[in-house]
């Protein structure tokens, strides 16, 4: 007779009469995590497409234009989509400095004796510093590095005035730099409040190193149109963003900035949008694919709610905006929903309305969404939105699901090891029973060939 083992005997009756039940709860856990991991990689796709059409939003438009001078290193420019194709000339007659003084021979002085000082700027602002304070390394004396950094620690400097302090020929010297260019941020030192004496005397006579000016540019070259301001970078060209580098002597030629359309850069930009939408595209038909003989399916395969999201997104790209189609600027989709680019098509498109692609794509804003970006951020909102947004809700979802399968799993395990329990004990008084009756029988053969 074989020997009973009572372990094993128990481990399969017990894995029997829990297997039906483990084989559920193996199969929805699985998939409950398979939803869960696919949630998350529809989060990515859908927040790396969102984040591309904030970026196209934000950027100077689709409309793209290249600036070129008639000769360099007087000026940059940068455009916008809202410039215009043309040319325009400027004299520089000056460019805005930002104002540097030097206080030469600031002496170290007590600190008893270092009352507050003023700095004042010619646009009316103004700030105090306290130079009782600003001792330091409580040596009993103020330094110049010490007073400098008094100045920039002032509760309402913020940057109006930069203090430094530099050495020239051994010679230890305090600078003041304005924060910002123009006659607006001229300098003055205010130090009456000192006693009279060498500190008092130093701050009253600073040495101008730059002085304090504006730009001035004639737009239409010397004669035009005058224009003056604190800043060198001027935008009075809508569209158009200039900086001037440097000043022309009286007998240059007008610098000449010509706008012109750049439809490569233009295709570039409208490239950027097809490629952020066929990346989403791409996974949202992994996520739903309907599988085969020889491909998986897809996790959201049946799911209606993931495919209207996808409907959606074709349904926007179908939309006419301001009476105008994307096939009508050269996008147009293939038979799995891939976008492509007619380039011929999008600059004759342009060539007849420079502004169809402002009106069709718009922009991506969470106050006033317009056009394409705008239609598609703010459906995505709908599924982002953190806490209430559908992906949020499916996942909320999904884990209450996953603690309610945690909790069987742990009842199932205790119904096995119950059962385990109840039929180890069972078979091991069987064993037991069993090897007794071998013994007897072993005793019976004995006495019967005795």
């Amino acid at each position: 007779m074989a020997t009973l083992d009572p372990v094993t005997t128990a481990t399969q009756l017990a894995t029997a009469y829990t297997q039906a039940t483990q084989t559920r709860l193996t199969t929805q856990t699985q998939t409950a995590q398979k939803e869960s991991t696919a949630l998350n990689t529809l989060r990515s796709a859908l927040s790396a497409f969102d984040t591309a059409l904030s970026s196209l939003s934000s950027s100077k438009g689709l409309k793209q234009f290249s600036a070129s001078f008639n000769n360099s290193g007087i000026a940059t420019a940068t455009t916008s989509s809202t410039a215009q194709a043309g040319s325009y000339q400027f004299h520089v007659e000056q460019l805005a400095t930002a104002h540097q003084v030097v206080f030469e021979d600031l002496p170290a002085v007590p600190v008893a004796l270092g009352g507050p000082i003023t700095v004042q700027l010619q646009d009316g602002s103004s700030f105090n510093v306290n130079l009782v304070a600003a001792d330091s390394d409580s040596n009993g004396t103020i330094s110049q590095a010490e007073i400098a950094r008094a100045i920039n620690q002032a509760n309402d400097n913020q940057g109006k005035v930069v203090a430094s302090v530099v050495t020239s020929g051994g010679q230890t010297q305090l600078l003041l730099s304005a924060g910002k260019t123009g006659e607006g941020g001229e300098i003055t030192v205010n130090a009456s409040s000192l006693p009279a004496g060498a500190l008092q005397d130093a701050f009253n006579a600073p040495r101008e190193l730059t002085a304090a000016q504006d730009a001035v540019v004639w737009l239409g070259g010397q004669g035009g149109v005058r224009m003056q301001q604190a800043s060198n970078t001027f935008n009075s060209i809508e569209g158009v963003s200039l900086t001037f580098t440097r000043a022309m002597t009286a007998s240059e030629s007008p610098l000449t900035l010509t706008v012109s359309d750049d439809m490569s850069g233009t295709a570039d930009k409208v490239g950027e949008f097809i490629k952020a939408y066929n990346t989403l595209r791409t996974a949202l038909d992994t996520l739903t694919k309907a599988g085969g003989e020889n491909s998986t399916a897809g996790v959201f395969a049946s799911d209606a709610g993931i495919r209207s999201l996808g409907s959606k997104l074709n349904s926007l790209l179908r939309t006419e905006y301001s009476g105008i189609s994307l096939t009508e600027l050269g996008v147009k989709a293939d038979r799995n929903g891939q976008l492509s680019l007619d380039k011929t098509r999008l600059e004759k498109a342009l060539q007849a309305d420079p502004a169809a692609l402002d009106k069709v794509f718009g922009k991506a804003s969470l106050s006033a969404p317009t056009g394409l970006l705008g239609g598609m951020s703010k459906y995505l909102d709908q599924w982002l939105t953190s806490g209430s947004g559908q992906i949020a809700s499916r996942q909320n979802s999904i884990q209450i699901l996953q603690k309610n399968l945690t909790t069987r799993q742990t009842r199932l395990d205790a119904q096995y090891n119950s059962a385990y329990q109840r039929y180890l004990q069972q078979f091991t008084q069987l064993a037991t029973l069993q090897a007794q009756m071998e013994q007897t029988s072993g005793l019976f053969a004995q006495v019967s060939t005795g």
